[in-house]
């Protein structure tokens, strides 16, 4: 029987050269959970891995069983826990070699993730593509059958943008760069179901950022210019559960700060 999203705990093959092991970790910011991803060409004996996942000891045991500990190389997105938490553990039972954009993340190497980079590893080409707006460190990996996007594009949903000024403005560039990229590829993200297509959900996403900010917008004619980031969602997100609002809190900072420097 062909697996489907969600598998906990099961190799789930998605493309020629990519596969997928959900961390059971669901929650409100992670969804159905983390998405670590497995590559290799299929005339490959290594690997490459892509977010180990939670500090989950079931998890990236299964990851090592999956790979037979043969990773040529381990790839970070970006270093929220629940995609790095596993490094150290995947580490100790293979000696795999981890490369991210935060230098906190390397190990058994001093270089970091550089944008525009093309790894070879694998019996695969990965581009790298720097993708900040969720987080300051976000990359994504382009693949010839598809485009890893962490958590810059998630399979259901919206991404959560850091409140830093610039961010939105990042975010919007990252999106635009993802499209041009990916158009017509697959869409393998960190969390939710994978996509045959990318480019209808990197639209939508791109949609939905305009439509919120002219919803920002619409509440500041309300509020006045100066409200503040908590006086906006209550505003924008009313029909949002609370307990997502203090995320919110973050998109919308950075959205301010968009329409307050642009």
């Amino acid at each position: 029987m062909t697996l489907t999203h969600p598998a906990y705990g099961q190799l789930r093959t998605v493309t020629p050269n990519a596969s997928v092991l959900l961390a059971d970790n669901p929650g409100q910011m992670t969804l159905d959970g983390t998405n670590t991803w497995i590559l290799k060409a299929p005339e490959s004996a290594e690997y490459v891995v892509v977010d180990p996942g939670p500090k989950d000891r079931a998890h990236v045991d299964a990851i090592a069983e999956a790979t037979g500990g043969a990773i040529a190389l381990t790839l970070i997105t970006h270093h929220h826990h629940d995609h790095t938490g596993g490094i150290d553990r995947l580490v100790d039972l293979t000696g795999t070699v981890v490369r991210a954009k935060d230098p906190t993340f390397l190990r058994g190497t001093e270089a970091a993730l550089a944008d525009g980079e093309v790894i070879e590893a694998a019996g695969l080409r990965i581009e790298v593509l720097g993708t900040p707006g969720h987080t300051t460190d976000s990359v994504s990996f382009v693949l010839a059958d598809g485009v890893l996007s962490g958590d810059t594009v998630l399979g259901f949903g919206t991404t959560v943008l850091e409140s830093r000024p610039g961010a939105l403005a990042d975010y919007l560039a990252s999106l635009d760069r993802l499209l041009a990229a990916g158009d017509g590829r697959p869409l393998l993200p960190a969390h939710g179901p994978d996509h045959p297509d990318l480019g209808p959900v990197l639209r939508y996403y791109i949609e939905h950022r305009h439509q919120r900010l002219e919803q920002v917008r619409a509440a500041l004619a309300e509020l006045g210019a100066d409200a503040g980031p908590m006086a906006v969602v209550r505003k924008v997100y009313a029909d949002v559960d609370k307990k997502l609002w203090p995320a919110a809190r973050s998109s919308v900072q950075a959205q301010l700060d968009y329409l307050r420097t642009n």
